[in-house]
C-alpha cells in the first residue's frame, strides 16, 4: 500500500511490568513486542514506518531498523506521541495508520480492513467486543454506525459502562487531515494530557464521521504487565500449535511445546511432548524431535532425529538422516548427512562429517581461553568413547580414535590414533592391597 504511512506508539516506559528495558522489548514467541508490529506493517507495504520512542530507547531504535524514530520529549499523552512523529510525514499522502507497539498480535487482514474503512470517511478506528470491558474507552455507535464519542472508562455513564464494543487506541486518518487533528488537541483533562481519541470529535465537529472496524479480542490483546505477557504468550502459542498440525506436524502432548514466531516445520514432523523452539528454527520433512530437547538457531534436514534431552545451538545444521541423541549439545557446528552423535557429547565449532561416528561422552574442546578453534572430522570416522578432541584440529576421512585418547595433533585418512597411557597390569595386587588396608583397620 504505497498510499499507506504507519506510526508506531513505543514511548512508554511501562512501570507495571517492573523491568529495566522498554516495555515493547519483552518477548512474544521469540520476538520483541515492538517487531511484530513493525513486521506486521511491512507486509501492509507501508511507505514510511516511523516508531516514537522515548529518549535513551537506542535498543528499540535498533530493533525496529531500519526504518526512522522519533523522540516524545515529554510524556504528555498519546496525540502528543502521534504529534512527535510528524516531521517524518511532511509529504505524506493517503492514509496515516496509528498502531501501539505494545498490542502486537493485530493481524495484516485486520489492518487491512481498517484501512479500507479509512478511506471511506477519511477517520477509523480498530474496535473490539471485549468480555470484560473494564479499563478500556468505549465506542459509542451512532444510528447509522459511525463512532460519535469515544468514552474513556472513568468518564462512562452507567449505560455506556455496559457497552461492550470498546477502542483498541488503533486509528487510521487521512494524511492530509492528521496534523490539523494532533495540533487542535487539548489538555483539559485530569491527567493534563493530549489524548488521540479526541480526535473522533475534532474530525466531527469538521463533518468528518468515523467508522470502525471489529477485530477479534486476542489480535488487541494490550500488553502491559507480565500476566499480560503471559497470557498473550498462551494465546500466541495454541495458534502456532494448531497452525503447526493443520500444516501436517504431529505434536503429542501440543501443549508442552513452545514455538517462536518464525519456526518453520516440514510435512510429517513428529514433535514429542517438552520441546522448546527458540528463533531461527527450521526443520525438513519426516524429522523427529524426541522429548526434552531444546533447539533455536537451526536447520534440521530430512529425516534428522533430535533427543530426547538435546541442545542444538545457532549456527548449526543438521543433515539429513543425521542423528543427535540424548544430552548431546551441538554449538555452531556442521553435522553432515548420516553422522551420528547417540550420547551425552559436546560437538562446538566443528563440521562432523558424513556417517561419522561419535562415541558417547566425546568432548570438543573448542575454547582455548581466548579464542573459538574449528575441528573437522571427516566422512566414515569413528570417534571412541570418552575422547577429547582439542580445537583447531582436523580428523580426516575414514581415521579411527580409540576410545579414552586426548587428540592434539591432526590424524590422516584412514589411520588409527591412540593417545592414552598403556595399561599396567599386576597380578595379585588387590589381594595385597585389601590386606593391608584391613590390617592397618585392626590395629586402631
Amino acid at each position: 500500500m504505497n498510499d499507506l504511512h504507519c506510526i508506531i506508539l513505543a514511548a512508554g516506559k511501562g512501570t507495571r511490568m517492573k523491568s529495566d528495558k522498554p516495555k515493547v522489548m519483552a518477548l512474544l514467541g521469540g520476538l520483541p513486542l515492538v517487531r511484530h508490529v513493525v513486521n506486521t506493517c511491512e507486509k501492509l507495504n507501508a511507505k514510511t514506518i516511523v516508531t516514537v520512542l522515548a529518549d535513551g530507547m537506542d535498543v528499540v531504535a535498533k530493533t525496529v531498523a531500519p526504518h526512522p524514530t522519533a523522540i516524545q520529549e515529554k510524556q504528555l499523552g498519546t496525540g502528543d506521541a502521534a504529534k512527535a512523529a510528524l516531521p517524518a510525514l511532511k509529504s505524506a499522502q493517503g492514509h496515516v495508520m496509528i498502531l501501539l507497539g505494545d498490542v502486537p498480535m493485530v493481524s495484516a487482514e485486520t489492518l487491512e480492513a481498517l484501512h479500507e474503512a479509512a478511506s471511506e470517511t477519511g477517520l477509523a478506528v480498530l474496535g473490539m467486543h471485549a468480555n470484560n470491558p473494564r479499563g478500556y474507552g468505549r465506542l459509542v455507535v451512532n444510528d447509522d454506525g459511525f463512532v460519535s464519542a469515544i468514552v474513556e472508562d472513568r468518564d462512562c455513564t452507567p449505560e455506556q459502562a455496559e457497552i461492550s464494543l470498546v477502542n483498541s487506541g488503533c486509528f487510521c486518518v487521512a494524511a492530509d487531515k492528521l496534523e490539523g487533528y494532533l495540533n487542535a488537541l487539548q489538555s483539559n483533562n485530569s491527567q493534563k494530557e493530549y489524548y488521540l481519541t479526541d480526535i473522533v470529535a475534532i474530525a466531527a465537529a469538521s463533518g468528518v464521521e468515523c467508522d470502525y472496524v471489529e477485530a477479534p479480542e486476542y489480535e488487541l490483546m494490550g500488553i502491559n504487565s507480565r500476566s499480560q505477557l503471559a497470557e498473550a504468550e498462551g494465546e500466541l502459542q495454541n495458534r502456532l500449535r494448531a497452525q503447526a498440525m493443520f500444516d501436517g506436524a504431529t505434536l503429542i502432548d501440543p501443549m508442552t511445546v513452545y514455538f517462536s514466531l518464525d519456526t518453520k516445520l516440514g510435512r510429517d514432523v513428529v514433535i514429542e511432548p517438552n520441546v522448546f523452539f527458540g528463533p531461527g528454527v527450521t526443520l525438513a520433512d519426516n524429522v523427529t524431535i524426541h522429548s526434552f530437547s531444546h533447539l533455536e538457531g537451526v536447520t534440521v534436514e530430512e529425516g534428522a532425529s533430535i533427543g530426547p534431552f538435546a541442545r542444538i545451538r545457532p549456527y548449526s545444521h543438521i543433515g539429513a538422516k543425521a542423528t543427535i541423541g540424548n544430552f548431546v549439545e551441538v554449538n555452531r557446528a556442521t553435522v553432515k548427512a548420516g553422522a551420528k552423535s547417540k550420547h551425552v557429547s559436546y560437538l562446538g565449532d566443528a563440521i562432523i562429517g558424513e556417517k561419522a561416528n561419535i562415541g558417547a561422552g566425546t568432548v570438543i574442546a573448542n575454547y582455548d581461553g581466548f579464542n573459538k578453534q574449528d575441528t573437522v572430522i571427516g566422512k566414515n570416522v569413528f570417534i571412541g568413547s570418552n575422547s577429547t578432541l582439542v580445537a583447531p584440529l582436523t580428523v580426516a576421512d575414514g581415521a579411527f580414535i580409540a576410545a579414552g585418547s586426548t587428540i592434539t595433533a591432526d590424524v590422516p585418512n584412514d589411520a588409527l590414533a591412540v593417545a592414552r597411557a598403556r595399561t599396567v597390569l599386576r597380578d595379585g595386587w588387590a589381594n595385597e592391597y585389601r590386606a593391608e588396608k584391613q590390617a592397618t583397620k585392626e590395629k586402631k
